[in-house]
């Protein structure tokens, strides 16, 4: 198999995506476009408007689109103005068969997500059903961990990403990859073992590649199908073939002189799963190598800072804005009105326009969990664990004033495990310390993962996580329950390292006698190291409040 540069490739799979969308706009259900504003992109969505043809709908969502605009209705502006009720055509509706690009997409509210998603797999939006059979083209903008809403990406076929692109190959029509041949298969079962080997749960994702193979109706066609929808969508590598057995070697045939040694084909799973390996972008394949890909939503980064337009909390201004997405504000709706009335001739009424809408803008305060990761291995087990209770204990009673909130997961012997869920509950906080035994092995690596999995949760839900690790940072336990210093020990900094990508503060305390260990788990996350082996909980509050 021959394969092209990489950015000619990219260019000339971006170009196939885009003509086989225009086919079929509803039943592929899109592309997640992964580039930034500039002549690449444009002249790629201009490829799309002519692939399209002027039959087919093509409309760009604006940003902030309220229900009203997306899926019709009343009109509440040419309402007030006509004095009777006047309704609109929603933008779902209007690109019925069509394609509806989306700006930003990494800044798409979670509503506006929502609804696109159900008009997807309906067919219908609005109050009254209206057909809504359209393709997206999410542009994500994003950069780090900035992306697309997940679930609604899930629904799109093709994933492209155009940032190795140089504006020169975007004038040309690249040049694409020579699919290896295959044997024929049962295109459904190879599409589905091909997307278990690489990891990929979702089950929409083998059948939007079958849906691409059957586009595309040519010899090779579940190959380009798998390279074009499942690649991208890679968790993981596969596990890799276990090597021939060698026969001993009184049992090898000798071969004749000018004869080579006969080769089996390889199997047609394997020539596929070569294929699909190579098409993986390179920066995805460092991270798959590197231990694999977490997800993050359309919000992450940006979850954990205050709101300033939210459904509740307290008034700080107004802004314009739809009534039906948040709190009118009357006296501010009638000061942006009054000064325009003697132009609007209103004849004794007020005329009050779209314009002049103002909505409250409600800052809520966000609330902080102070998630605890002990390690509760080893003999000094409950001296840690005292420290521990003692440190929860104290930020618990600030958490009653504050509404604040702790958790606790503690790891030893082969497993990590969430004693304490995020609470308030002095109650149940000692309830839960109590019951903790220590010794065993050290599983660092489990104990951080399921601290990540912790303040992950609790910053999808719109808070504050502050991450606190009490180890010696001594692993000895890897994430499948093996021994082995040195296994565990490069597990635990790749968790480590994960932490610090997710942009978590964090906090290290050193509970062993001889430092190390522990300092060189805080290097790898970044966080703010204390070698302090006996701690009381005042100090470790103190320190928990200065990295918040």
């Amino acid at each position: 198999m021959t394969t092209a540069g990489e950015p000619e490739r990219v260019w000339a799979d971006a170009l196939l995506a885009l003509r086989l969308l225009a086919q079929d706009p509803h039943g592929l259900g899109g592309i997640v476009v992964r580039a930034g504003p500039g002549p690449v992109r444009e002249a790629w969505i201009e490829r799309l408007r002519d692939a399209l043809g002027p039959e087919r709908a093509f409309r760009r969502m604006p940003p902030g689109i309220g229900d009203e605009g997306l899926l019709g209705g009343l009109d509440l502006a040419a309402t007030l103005s006509a004095g009777r009720p006047v309704t609109r055509t929603g933008l779902l509706a209007a690109a019925d068969g069509g394609v509806i690009v989306v700006p930003m997409a990494e800044r798409l509210e979670p509503g506006t997500a929502a609804r696109l998603a159900a008009a997807l797999d309906t067919g219908r939006a609005g109050p009254e059903n209206t057909p809504a059979r359209f393709g997206l083209v999410l542009l994500d903008e994003g950069r780090d961990d900035e992306a697309a809403p997940v679930a609604l990406a899930d629904r799109l076929a093709f994933r492209i990403d155009l940032d190795s692109v140089p504006p020169r190959v975007a004038l040309t029509e690249g040049r694409g990859v020579e699919e290896p041949e295959v044997e024929e298969a049962d295109p459904v079962a190879m599409l589905c073992s091909l997307a278990s080997a690489f990891g990929i749960a979702s089950p929409r994702a083998p059948i939007l590649a079958l849906r691409v193979a059957r586009a595309l109706a040519t010899d090779n066609a579940a190959v380009t199908a798998a390279r074009l929808v499942l690649a991208p969508r890679a968790e993981r590598l596969p596990e890799p073939a276990p090597p021939p057995e060698t026969p001993p070697e009184n049992e090898r045939e000798e071969t004749p002189p000018g004869q080579g040694e006969e080769r089996e084909p390889a199997p047609p799973e394997d020539v596929v799963l070569d294929a699909v390996r190579a098409a993986i972008p390179p920066r995805l394949l460092d991270l798959l190598l590197a231990g694999g890909l977490r997800r993050s939503d359309a919000r992450a980064g940006r979850g954990g800072r205050p709101e300033a337009v939210s459904r509740t909390g307290r008034p700080v201004g107004h802004r314009p804005g739809d009534p039906r997405r948040g709190r009118l504000d009357l006296l501010a709706t009638l000061r942006a009105a009054a000064p325009w009335q003697r132009l609007r001739q209103g004849e004794g009424r007020l005329t009050i326009r779209r314009d002049d809408l103002r909505i409250r803008k409600l800052r809520r305060r966000v609330e902080t969990t102070t998630v605890f990761c002990v390690d509760a291995s080893g003999s000094a087990a409950l001296e840690r664990l005292a420290e521990a209770k003692g440190a929860v204990e104290a930020l618990l009673a600030e958490a009653y004033v504050r509404r604040d909130r702790v958790a606790l997961v503690a790891f030893r012997g082969t497993v990590a495990d969430l004693v304490l869920p995020p609470t308030r509950s002095l109650t149940r906080a000692k309830r839960g310390l109590a019951g903790l035994p220590g010794g065993g092995g050290t599983p660092l690596a489990s104990g951080l993962d399921a601290a990540l999995t912790v303040a992950l949760g609790v910053r999808r839900g719109g808070g504050n996580a502050v991450v606190v690790v009490l180890t010696d940072g001594r692993a000895n336990v890897a994430r499948d329950g093996a021994g082995g210093r040195a296994r565990a020990g490069d597990e635990a900094l790749q968790a480590a390292r994960a932490l610090r990508q997710a942009g978590l503060p964090a906090l290290v305390v050193d509970t062993g006698a001889r430092g190390g260990g522990a300092k060189a788990m805080a290097e790898a996350m970044a966080a703010r190291y204390l070698a302090l082996p006996r701690l009381d909980g005042g100090a470790i509050g103190a320190a928990v409040k200065a990295i918040r």
